[in-house]
This record gives structure tokens, C-alpha cells and sequence, in this order.
């Protein structure tokens, strides 16, 4: 299947509700990327830590190149971002290796 692609919510100095997005696992993400977009990702589990992968979409010398992965330790937030369209793609691939990660994307 497709990539499951989520909606990014802009800054408004006036205020907007962050509405997370349940992490898929099986079908991973795609977010529009214009190089100001960061994603907030929340660990709601309870018992270990989570994996996130941001996707790298250039290769060097026809070479893929490791994509960036971090760790959400349990209860936690973390912000990451902005991504280089250059490196990451117009659309940001982003994968999680449970449902317990939601997603929430942003733009200023």
C-alpha cells in the first residue's frame, strides 16, 4: 500500500489546534516538505522506547545514504526538523516502528 500522507498545520499567530496523527507501522507516512516543515513526535506508550526514520531521498554517487533515525524514549515529545528539501525530498518519508509514535507536522 501507499504511504499514508498527513496534512502539515502552519503557525498562525492567532492559534491552531495540533491534532497528532497515529503512527502506521505497516504503511509508514509521507508529509509535504518545503524545507520550514518539523515534525512533533510523541511516544504514548508506557514500556519502551520508539524508533522514528526520517528518509533521505539523494544518493551520492548513485549510493543511497543512511537515513536519520532517533529514538523517542517513553512519555516524551521531540521536536525535529526543518528538513532540507535537497536531502530529504519534497515529500518527507517518515517511518515508525509502532502505532504507540504519533505525528504531527509543522510549518512556520
Amino acid at each position: 500500500m501507499p504511504r499514508t500522507q498527513i496534512a502539515v498545520t502552519a503557525a498562525d499567530r492567532s492559534g491552531v489546534t495540533l491534532t497528532p496523527t497515529t503512527g502506521d507501522p505497516v504503511n509508514n507516512h509521507t508529509i509535504r516538505n518545503d524545507g520550514h516543515t518539523a515534525v512533533i513526535v510523541e511516544n504514548t506508550g508506557s514500556t519502551v522506547a520508539r524508533t522514528v526514520t526520517f528518509k533521505i531521498s539523494r544518493k551520492v554517487d548513485g549510493f543511497a545514504v543512511a537515513s536519520r533515525t532517533e529514538s523517542v524514549a517513553v512519555g516524551e515529545r521531540q521536536l525535529f526538523g526543518p528538513f532540507d528539501p535537497n536531502e530529504y525530498g519534497g515529500w518527507l518519508n517518515v517511518d515508525v516502528d509502532n502505532a504507540e509514535l504519533k505525528l504531527t507536522p509543522i510549518t512556520i
